[in-house]
């Protein structure tokens, strides 16, 4: 990775009339590797990430992208960089996949071989059918090799995989898991909390138009707590159980019979479980211990619920 940030924002302010969408946004992503920014609907990722991409003029603020300014410099930067637009916005309607994909790698000087990306993104099933006429997630399949086949120092994905089959959001993930082992940075907007966590090298939590929480997945979550997880009778007394353990532990039925204790795991915590449903001669079955996800923090900065698949 190079030690150069790939993009640098700095109290990035943008404002629609009396409405502020990203409000002193700092945010630093790592040349690369995969950062996906995370948020709520209306969080402001997606402006912020446009202000990137120079579709949008900040009110305040400043932002570098490769080491350039998107707006002033956008006639260096534009060939060095890919963008998909949220919804396959920007294709023209009436192109076919396969051909626009050809035409785009002619204009540039070391394109990926299109036919290669095309086989990899199932475009030659659209046939001669244009863009206008394609399901949402063929539409996407063809954002995205638009944005790839220049292959760019670094990209912009905005839900890249919304609208597509789970085989194919497979074959999306390993695309960008390759592009990334050959030096791309990959900034990717994502509602899909699973998403982030599994491609992820840092997740930026945006809320509001500010960022709430960023590092790694690891780093987010470490401070976490696990839980555990096990099936009895239903409709037990925990009134003992939850007497027996820390006090910020929490104990819930989850569904009939479904038992989830939510606290820092160690074995004397384990042990009082066992023996509790031991006392009650309660076999703990499919006993699990989980760590804290990306979910939990989300929650936790958001206080609200992220999409997962």
């Amino acid at each position: 990775m190079s030690s150069s940030p790939a993009v640098e924002i700095h109290d990035l302010v943008k404002r629609y009339g009396p409405a502020t969408a990203v409000d002193g946004l700092t945010l630093t992503i790592t040349a690369g590797a995969i950062t996906s920014v995370l948020g709520p609907n209306g969080a402001g990722k997606t402006t912020a990430v446009e202000c990137c991409e120079g579709l949008r003029i900040p009110d305040a603020g400043t932002v570098r992208v490769l080491g350039l300014d998107p707006r002033r410099d956008g006639g260096r930067l534009r060939p060095r960089i890919g963008v998909m637009l949220q919804e396959g916005a920007g294709l023209y309607p009436g192109a076919r996949p396969v051909e626009l994909i050809a035409h785009l790698a002619q204009l540039h000087a070391h394109p990926l071989d299109p036919d290669v990306l095309a086989d990899r993104l199932d475009l030659h099933e659209t046939g001669r059918t244009p863009i206008r006429r394609l399901s949402g997630g063929q539409r996407q399949r063809v954002a995205l090799a638009a944005a790839l086949v220049g292959r760019p120092e670094l990209v912009f994905l905005d839900e890249p995989t919304a609208g597509v089959d789970p085989h194919m959001r497979r074959s999306i993930w390993a695309l960008l898991e390759e592009l990334r082992a050959d030096g791309v940075t990959i900034v990717l907007t994502t509602h899909l909390i699973d998403e982030a966590e599994r491609l992820s090298d840092q997740v930026a939590i945006v809320d509001d138009g500010r960022l709430v929480a960023a590092g790694s997945p690891t780093e987010l979550t470490a401070g976490q707590d696990s839980t555990v997880q096990f099936t009895g009778p239903p409709r037990m007394d925990l009134t003992g159980l939850r007497t027996a353990l820390p006090s910020d532990a929490r104990v819930e039925e989850t569904a009939p019979g479904r038992y989830r204790v939510t606290a820092t795991v160690d074995p004397q915590l384990l042990a009082t479980i066992t023996s509790w449903c031991a006392t009650y001669d309660v076999m703990p079955d499919g006993l699990t211990v989980g760590r804290g996800s990306l979910e939990d923090v989300f929650i936790d900065v958001t206080g609200r619920k992220p999409v997962t698949s």
